[in-house]
């Protein structure tokens, strides 16, 4: 479209004072040419922001440069419909981090609205991608436990049409057999009404119920879902908006414990989901004859905590085993109950459960690890009780319950590789030379959904195997748009949060069906209706966007070529980074715009003594962090200059080879944190910038510069306090190095 440009410049919050606005306003008038450039006091005001509409309406301007404050503050008050629209932000960067009238600072902002006019001049106006099948809103639950029964009826009470699939023949998933439980608020223990939530389920007009059924096949993405469900020999196909997995959990596997446990040395050692089906056929017996339990022990931590079988925490054992405890105390006040722990964690108000197990008369023995003896029929449990400091005995047991933990379905399949066909042998050792590729997601074939995706046919299995995104930012996610996940699949839970779990990610699932409606983003992006477009004819089949996308939203055909899956886009631009012939692009957000845009920067010549620091920030953490800064009014080295980035992943190498060439001094990435520990909101975005940095190498030698010119680090929104000494740490090592000698060139 032909664009008419006008730019709003804010006095306000301290500008006015620091810089030369009225200069400022000559580099949008005579150096950009703008036709339209207005100063006002306070844009966000209603006054301001009339001010903008009116010349909308009434002027035609439809591309808007706000300079003021940063685009992650006021962005209700800056919305206007069909306007391309840029905010430079003078406040948090320039005035409030940097010294007021000084030459640097007025330098800086400058530079700052050349290079939001080079912005909006290379942006379009988004088109929202509307896919040709019509939308659904249909929600697919898979799983029939307690999650999957809740999930589907909150959907169904929210208006949504729901399908449940559950692999079983019947409906309930573990909770059929659990005869008591205790929920929040953690009073007493209570009935299961499991079959209560299962009638509920089936007399539901809005809910489709298979049992006895899988998922055949999952095609399509968010809104444009195909799956294939069969059920006794026949295939029935439902058109599905978003996915709630909600497959739940197994128990750890009790023959793989340590000897000193003593499982299957005697009948009457057993898990604590065996005590639940012992529990569930009328009374507590003894397994070896029946007879009623008068002694018993509960061994928490079985195999958890560590690093030989669980490393994790199963959070429910403690409160599971108090629970089974006051049970055999109803059943016999009289009975010898003894719990050995480690700790005992009953976070919250399940605390009340502790105490009132203490008043039934539960002794607690703290011991990190005891040891089961079987001698014939006589079980035993040796421990050494930290409290007393002094070995314990405890003999003649007739039960002795052992805390497995909670093991999510997702862990159980064959691991395989990124094509989904072979089996995965490990990761093979980087030989010398070779360039560092970035690390595959580890996908099992477990027969859950069966998707049709390049990167293979199940969720991505994460840390301890849980398919969560396991980003905190991100409750229900997986790394599957459009697919949320619920329940003991996601983390080790207890019912009353499996419950809200389940209302949790159907609301995930009904905002991911609105936004994909609209041809908008799901989060991080939410509300984002730009989309990634390929120039096909310049395509190599490398690959390399179909790998790296770290949300599965590219396929291929059979001869290689991308397929993008639009609706599973999550508008990070990885792809658009990782392509090497750069064919991929957005709308509002190209390898050419940001290539404009650093172009707009002016460099000083090399006697001026001004060198130019270009800063590619992760806007999602980096460029926040760099706002906090400003907030707390921490100082920085005026050299830099920073362009925000959706996620340092759809960095291209040829903005490093165009900036160093076009005489900057040094480029410092700012990204997420990543490892295992993980902070990046596009999951790999981080790592892929730094694995691309590492080929750098190449680009500087050939220029003939110097290594140091180019530096990554990782930066969280927490650690703005550290940014101003690494920016300035930065600085100083560029003037040791000396300036770029493609100044001037």
């Amino acid at each position: 479209m032909e664009k008419k440009i006008a730019v709003y410049i804010c006095s306000g919050c301290g500008i006015g004072d620091a810089l030369d606005i009225e200069q400022l306003s000559k580099v949008a008038t005579d150096d950009g040419g703008v036709p339209i450039c207005k100063i006002h006091p306070n844009l966000c005001s209603k006054e301001g922001v009339e001010l903008i509409k009116k010349d909308i309406s009434g002027e035609e301007v439809n591309t808007v440069v706000i300079a003021a404050c940063s685009h992650r503050v006021m962005y209700d008050a800056f919305s206007f419909e069909n306007c391309i629209l840029d905010r430079v932000n003078l406040r948090e960067q320039v005035v409030w981090s940097h010294k007021p009238g000084d030459e640097d600072t007025q330098m800086m902002a400058e530079d700052y609205l050349r290079m939001g006019l080079a912005k909006v001049g290379n942006m379009e106006l988004p088109e929202p991608y509307k896919p040709e099948e019509e939308i659904s809103r249909d929600i697919l639950v898979v799983g029939g436990g307690a999650t999957g029964l809740t999930s589907a009826l909150e959907a169904a009470k929210a208006g949504c049409s729901v399908v449940l699939v559950e692999k079983e023949s019947e409906l309930g998933g573990y909770q059929k057999n659990v005869k008591k439980i205790i929920t929040f608020p953690y009073k007493e223990v209570q009935d299961n009404n499991i079959q209560g939530l299962i009638q509920e389920v089936t007399q539901n007009d809005k809910i489709t119920v298979y049992t006895g059924a899988n998922i055949e096949k999952t095609e399509g993405g968010p809104g444009i879902f195909q799956v294939f469900i069969k059920q006794n020999g026949s295939t029935a196909e439902h058109r599905i908006g978003a996915i709630v997995l909600a497959a739940g959990w197994k128990p750890y596997e009790p023959e793989k414990l340590d000897d000193r446990f003593g499982f299957g040395a005697s009948p009457n050692v057993v898990t604590n989901v065996m005590f639940e089906e012992i529990n569930n056929k009328g009374s507590i017996n003894r397994p070896s004859d029946g007879r009623d339990v008068k002694n018993v022990a509960f061994l928490q931590c079985a195999g958890q905590r560590d690093p030989e079988h669980l490393p994790y925490c199963s959070s429910i054992c403690c409160i599971t085993a108090l629970k089974q405890a006051l049970e055999v105390k109803a059943q016999d006040p009289d009975a010898n109950v003894f719990m050995v722990y480690r700790e005992v964690r009953t976070p919250g108000q399940a605390e009340e459960l502790y105490r009132m197990a203490q008043e039934a008369g539960v002794i607690f023995i703290r011991c990190q690890s005891p040891e089961v003896k079987v001698s014939g029929s006589q079980v035993n449990v040796e421990a050494e009780d930290e409290l007393l400091g002094e070995s314990v005995l405890l003999e003649d047991l007739d039960l002795v319950v052992l805390a497995t933990g909670m093991v999510p379905v997702t862990a159980f399949g064959q691991d395989i590789t990124e094509e989904g066909i072979e089996e995965n042998e490990g990761e093979e050792e980087k030989k010398e030379g070779e360039e560092e590729e970035v690390p595959l997601d580890l996908i099992r074939r477990s027969n859950i959904l069966n998707l049709e995706y390049r990167q293979g046919p199940e969720l991505p299995a994460l840390r301890y195997d849980f398919p969560d995104s396991n980003f905190i930012c991100f409750p229900y996610e997986s790394r599957r748009t459009g697919i949320y996940v619920a329940g003991c699949v996601r983390r080790p839970m207890g019912i009353a949060t499996a419950q809200e779990d389940a209302a949790g990610a159907v609301m995930k699932a009904i905002q991911c069906i609105e936004l994909t409606s609209k041809g908008a983003a799901v989060h991080p992006r939410a509300g984002d209706t730009s989309f990634p477009e390929f120039a096909m004819q310049r395509c190599t089949q490398c690959k390399r966007c179909t790998v790296e996308c770290p949300f599965g939203a590219i396929n291929e055909d059979e001869k290689g070529n991308p397929m993008p899956e639009r609706t599973r886009c999550r508008r990070c631009g990885i792809c658009m980074g990782a392509c090497p012939e750069r064919i991929i692009s957005f709308k509002n957000y190209s390898v050419a715009m940001i290539g404009e845009i650093i172009k707009a920067i002016e460099v000083p010549e090399e006697d001026e003594e001004k060198p130019r620091i270009l800063v590619l920030a992760c806007e999602n953490d980096a460029f926040a962090a760099l706002d906090m800064a400003g907030l707390h009014r921490m100082q920085y080295n005026a050299w830099v200059r920073v362009i925000p980035l959706r996620c340092l992943g759809s960095m291209n190498l040829v903005w490093i080879a165009d900036s160093l060439s076009r005489g900057i001094d040094g480029i410092f990435l700012l990204g997420c944190q990543h490892g295992d520990d993980y902070q990046c909101h596009f999951i790999k975005g981080s790592e892929l910038a730094d694995i691309r940095l590492s080929k750098v190498s190449e680009t500087l030698d050939r220029l003939a510069l110097e290594s140091e010119r180019v530096r990554f680090e990782p930066i969280s929104i927490v650690d703005y306090d550290r940014l101003p000494a690494l920016l300035d740490e930065f600085a100083e090592q560029l003037d040791e190095v000396g300036p770029n000698p493609f100044k001037g060139w």
